[in-house]
């Protein structure tokens, strides 16, 4: 995850001139040149022209914008390597969209870094605050040192209280929210399961929960249009502050939660400070709440629209574990994350220069028909299914586990309570260039009444 890009501006290098003659260098285009995107009105644009969709624009995917399966087809099959001009003060980037592109760079940590920034928002600004200290944004033998120290807790062998938590946690929300009939799913369910989990293990109290969720979803994204970046800025700098408080609190009185153990932790024997123990809840909190929140959304949506794949789930023609996997690919909830370029090095012909972003496209990925058969069909019995839902080599979610326990257990909970539900009203598109879902998921359940049987 990203942090506040309050850091000192870093510059990425100018665009420069091809390495070799052919066609014009794409990131000498005039950015005013009438073929590239209009920042104020994405929806007029053709999406199967590569030139004429940007991706910086949180606009470009608020639901109103271009439809973006064929602007990626076109990607794939005829641009695996895009130049995204500047627009609206903001730097160029590279877009890769293949599914074997993006796995080669996320494997490369030798030509590209995530040092100074992994996603657009800090990577447009310069750089990013908690380099070197946050996991996320940690390369070299730091971040293999990082990492172990968050599998100390975040490792399946020592998560089974905590699934057993989730599951019963869960199950009772799903049951009472099927007693009532109907509700807003995506805050009534999909906003509970992941903060409850990942609130327990940093120990933060329960009456604060609600004011966290509120700052985690206000932090990459938004739900309305009048949210700008400088209230997604206030949000970030609030999650920082508030676990600063915490950090204090538990260097004083010690608990057993996650804050505690990278309170005690070192490398190389050197205590981590707290700066270093904040900016890891900080992407602990944002990354264990929106990737399963988001998920679990869109999995109630297509159920919904989909209801031979709902009766496959329901009569358990479909393994949860395999269903788990298709909902991940489906969602794609991080749409992209980035690197930077470290050393020069060449994709596609193109030879890239040191400091220039490089974005990697899991909603193209995901979809890419060089990988998956049939990309465009929702199938919960989709195996083998080499999603990048949770990112690829080093960098691999470090919370890929947790966050598959929680989304495996609303499955089994809806399949054992409710017969069905139906969407009754439009959900609400979040506003992000960052994440993609909805906010709000209005359902209506029908109960299964042998379902309070299965509790056990």
């Amino acid at each position: 995850m990203s942090t506040p890009p309050n850091a000192p501006t870093l510059t990425t290098a100018a665009p420069g001139t091809p390495a070799t003659a052919g066609p014009a260098d794409p990131r000498t285009v005039d950015p005013a040149d009438p073929g590239t995107v209009d920042p104020a009105d994405p929806g007029t644009v053709d999406p199967a022209d590569p030139g004429a969709v940007d991706l910086a624009d949180p606009g470009t995917f608020a639901g109103h914008g271009p439809d973006l399966d064929g602007f990626w087809r076109t990607l794939r099959d005829t641009a695996p390597l895009h130049w995204n001009p500047p627009t609206a003060g903001r730097p160029g980037f590279w877009v890769l969209s293949r599914h074997e592109d993006v796995m080669a760079v996320y494997r490369d940590n030798v030509n590209f870094t995530s040092q100074r920034g992994n996603v657009l928002v800090t990577l447009l600004e310069g750089g990013d605050a908690g380099a070197g200290r946050m996991l996320a944004v940690t390369d070299g033998p730091r971040h293999l040192e990082l990492r172990k120290i968050l599998q100390r807790v975040l490792s399946p062998r020592v998560l089974d209280e905590v699934a057993r938590a989730v599951r019963l946690n869960t199950r009772q929300w799903i049951r009472e929210a099927v007693e009532v009939g109907s509700c807003d799913f995506a805050e009534r369910i999909a906003a509970r399961i992941p903060m409850t989990t990942i609130s327990n293990l940093l120990g933060v109290p329960e009456q604060d929960r609600d004011y966290l969720l509120s700052l985690t979803k206000a932090a990459l994204s938004a739900d309305h249009e009048d949210v700008d970046e400088v209230d997604s800025e206030m949000a970030r700098n609030e999650i920082l502050m508030y676990f600063m408080d915490l950090v204090e609190e538990r260097r004083e009185s010690p608990g057993e939660d996650v804050i505690s153990m990278l309170i005690g932790s070192s490398i190389d024997g050197v205590p981590l400070s707290d700066e270093d123990v904040v900016l890891n809840c900080y992407s602990l909190i944002i990354g264990g709440d929106e990737t399963s929140r988001l998920t679990m959304i869109d999995c109630v949506r297509m159920l919904a629209a989909r209801p031979e794949q709902w009766r496959r789930l329901k009569r358990g023609e479909v393994a949860i574990e395999t269903a788990v996997d298709e909902v991940l690919r489906w969602a794609s909830p991080t749409m992209h994350f980035g690197r930077s370029v470290e050393r020069e090095t060449e994709l596609h012909g193109v030879r890239l220069r040191p400091g220039e972003i490089v974005t990697l496209w899991h909603a193209s990925a995901n979809r890419d028909e060089r990988v998956f058969e049939r990309p465009g069909d929702f199938d919960l019995g989709r195996t083998p299914n080499k999603h990048l839902a949770f990112g690829y080599g080093p960098h691999f979610c470090v919370g890929s586990y947790l966050a598959k326990v929680e989304i495996a257990e609303l499955l089994q909970a809806l399949r054992d309570f409710t017969l069905g539900f139906e969407q009754t009203a439009e959900p609400l598109p979040i506003r992000s260039n960052f994440l993609t879902g909805f906010s709000t998921m209005p359902v209506r359940f029908t109960p299964d009444h042998s379902g309070p049987e299965k509790c056990g």
